[in-house]
């Protein structure tokens, strides 16, 4: 640690001779203060003021439409008896992770565009991180889950209730949200207790930990490996269980005689398989490129179609494709409008 400490404070002043680095107190004093980073800055989506401020109210629409449209799905599906299925219960919790997800994003996105220096300090890039990451991994998670209850609602259709009773949802729902947070809290805490002293820009429009670690004076090797071992269980063993499970699905359709029987087996999946593949597609577009790459204008444009799009078309795929949840809307402005009526 000492060494690093000195790096960093020839670092903080490279202007400065050898003789006046090993010069005693004041200019050591002076050093002190400036061996650790309180402050990153953020460089954002572009540098020029009139892209920003027509981009502000198109991401605040976003934002807006993604708060609207899956709180609304999580009140649709708590009021309707008839959505009260394992399947909606699942999709109502996919419904509140979008909204946690783009929400630690998605206001200092709005803030950043109005701001001329786009600071924000180690400790709320650590805990944008670590809320980004928990709701990333525990919709990783979920996304299994409801391959699998896919699977069995097809493959076991009269044994469905009884396999997937309400007390093994919540306990699946705890599992996935409880293994994200100890994946991001592993993360997070390997990443950002590593030495910062020198550069504090990140090239990117949030925190995210390629960026971050490359700031680094410590050697990153733990906490790459730590990333590297998250993303493996998380990522590939979640998409491994959503391919087995599908593969299991298509070989049951694949036996049904007639064809009406198979589209409306298919028709269930559907919606599932578009997020999906919205999901884990433009995911591993981001984070599986070169670290070279990582600069480009490309890569900005799929992370905010990852981190801000996808919370928003999420209940648009669902809800536009699911009859019932159509005839629950109805059904829910059917009542309000009667109950306006007599008021």
């Amino acid at each position: 640690m000492k060494s690093i400490s000195f790096v960093c404070r020839i670092k903080a002043f490279p202007s400065l001779t050898f003789s006046h680095r090993l010069a005693p107190n004041r200019s050591m004093e002076v050093s002190r203060n400036h061996t650790s980073v309180a402050m990153f800055v953020l460089l954002g989506l572009s540098d020029e003021k009139r892209l920003q401020l027509i981009l502000f109210p198109i991401f605040l629409g976003i934002y807006l439409v993604t708060l609207i449209w899956n709180l609304g799905l999580i009140i649709l599906i708590k009021m309707d008896s008839h959505l009260h299925t394992p399947v909606y219960f699942f999709f109502s919790f996919l419904s509140f992770i979008d909204i946690s997800y783009s929400s630690s994003v998605s206001p200092r996105i709005l803030s950043d565009f109005l701001k001329v220096e786009k600071k924000i300090s180690f400790i709320a890039c650590a805990t944008q991180y670590f809320v980004g990451c928990w709701m990333g991994l525990s919709e990783c998670c979920l996304l299994a889950v409801m391959a699998c209850d896919r699977y069995v609602a097809i493959g076991s259709p009269l044994q469905y209730s009884a396999i997937m009773s309400p007390g093994l949802c919540q306990n699946m729902i705890a599992g996935a949200f409880g293994s994200g947070f100890l994946g991001s809290l592993v993360v997070t805490i390997s990443c950002f207790h590593l030495y910062y002293c020198g550069p504090n820009l990140i090239q990117h429009f949030f925190c995210d930990v390629p960026q971050i670690i490359s700031l680094s004076f410590s050697n990153p090797f733990i906490s790459q490996m730590m990333l590297f071992l998250v993303s493996i269980i998380f990522g590939f063993c979640s998409l491994l269980v959503i391919i087995l499970s599908y593969g299991f699905v298509a070989v049951y359709i694949l036996k049904i005689s007639y064809i009406k029987g198979s589209a409306k087996a298919f028709s269930t999946c559907a919606s599932h398989l578009a997020i999906v593949t919205l999901f884990f597609g433009t995911g591993l577009s981001v984070y599986l490129l070169p670290s070279s790459s990582h600069l480009k204008k490309e890569d900005k444009v799929l992370s905010v179609f990852y981190v801000i799009l996808i919370p928003m078309l999420n209940p648009l795929i669902y809800s536009l494709r699911n009859k019932e949840i159509k005839e629950a809307l109805k059904t829910m402005t059917k009542k309000a409008t009667h109950l306006s009526l007599y008021q």
